[in-house]
């Protein structure tokens, strides 16, 4: 520990506060371009690299912006308060996030990213004030970071990012898989093409010969979760599922068993969708959905084909609220029970090794979490470890 000395961001390397000039910020002239635009949801979203993006900038939102380059570390200052992620592709963001570039003959950029990982709380801390939470750039900049040389930094972010790269490419994995049950779906139940061979639409139904519609109430059961997020700890037992797409533990379960979960609100702007078998617990505004006659892998398609019109139709001026009545009242398509089982075999297979790989990512995470405070001060001796 000798060797380790504080400094302040500054002194390793450069910052710089986003910028979105324009006001209004939602000119329409601005986006719709080939230049990614980051937000803090998206900064948020990431596990180490940001590389999804969800608004883009047009040549007009560029000129009032800043393009920052891959390697650059995103620091959220407002709304999703201290999350950090590392660019891997060139963007822009507003200003409500700070980017840093590490001077790197002194200064690893990963090992900031993981401090400013274990020291969030702090940071969301100081970042509180009477009107509306804010982590300001003077206040970021009054911050001592606990530092060693160069050499121990990239030995401690190698140990660290071993574990992210294993999780980003299960993510990736993850990804493939979903995107070939997506395929599977579009092509059977909205083209309705079965292995190649389109089917014989009834003109009177506009589906094929022998299918039907039903009202969701009559083929789904829904009940909610029990929780608020005071619920979540660190070495709970369940998994504990949220509104806002995200996954964390708690000690009770309120389910066991194959369900599918839909967030009852937007509150990160899209309602969340999950596939879950395992005992959990949901958000008190999370819909566990089953059923006794339908498998869940084609409900989970049902419903995620239905995302944007739930998005468009629920209620709130904010955050948008999906009510149980919306829900009850919506078209099911009921395929002959051939293709049905057919379906179910061709894809459960495939979400049975995206729980798996998703399983794998929360184990790897908590290895991740268990080091991340022993190597970020000194507990574990990283002079001993080879590069």
């Amino acid at each position: 520990m000798s060797e380790w000395k504080y400094f302040k961001l500054n002194e390793l390397g450069v910052v710089n506060r986003g910028r979105s000039r324009h006001r209004p910020r939602n000119a329409p002239q601005l986006y719709g371009g080939d230049y990614p635009f980051i937000q803090t949801a998206d900064v948020k979203k990431a596990n180490l690299y940001i590389k999804e993006y969800s608004q883009t900038y047009s040549e007009c939102g560029l000129k009032q912006s800043k393009l920052w380059g891959r390697g650059t570390l995103c620091i959220t200052i407002a709304a999703n308060i201290a999350e950090v992620g590392i660019l891997d592709i060139e963007a822009c963001f507003p200003d409500s996030i700070i980017g840093f570039l590490a001077d790197n003959s002194i200064c690893d950029v990963f090992y900031i990213k993981y401090y400013f990982d274990l020291f969030q709380k702090t940071f969301q801390q100081i970042s509180q004030g009477s009107t509306q939470d804010n982590l300001s750039v003077e206040k970021l900049l009054s911050l001592q970071i606990l530092t060693p040389n160069l050499t121990t930094q990239q030995k401690i972010a190698k140990i660290l990012s071993n574990y992210d790269d294993l999780i980003e490419n299960n993510l990736k994995r993850i990804k493939l898989l979903e995107e070939s049950a997506r395929l599977t779906y579009e092509e059977w139940f909205l083209r309705f093409r079965i292995n190649g061979v389109q089917l014989d639409i009834d003109s009177e139904t506009g589906l094929p010969f022998g299918w039907k519609q039903d009202k969701f109430h009559n083929q789904l059961n829904f009940k909610t979760g029990k929780l608020d997020s005071n619920a979540v700890v660190s070495n709970g037992s369940y998994d504990f599922y949220t509104c806002a797409k995200e996954i964390f533990k708690t000690n009770t379960s309120c389910f066991n068993g194959e369900a599918v979960l839909l967030g009852g609100n937007n509150a990160t702007g899209d309602f969340a969708l999950f596939y879950a078998k395992s005992k959990f617990d949901a958000y008190q505004r999370t819909y566990i959905v089953t059923s006794e006659t339908l498998p869940l892998v084609y409900v989970y398609f049902v419903l995620k084909y239905y995302l944007p019109f739930f998005k468009n139709i629920s209620a709130g001026a904010a955050t948008k609220f999906l009510t149980m009545a919306i829900l009850k009242n919506i078209n099911i398509i009921l395929p002959e029970l051939d293709i049905i089982k057919m379906f179910r075999k061709k894809v459960e297979s495939i979400y049975d090794e995206i729980l798996n790989l998703q399983n794998q990512n929360q184990l790897l995470k908590e290895a991740r979490d268990i080091l991340l405070p022993r190597l970020m001060t000194g507990i574990i001796n990283t002079e001993k470890l080879s590069n």
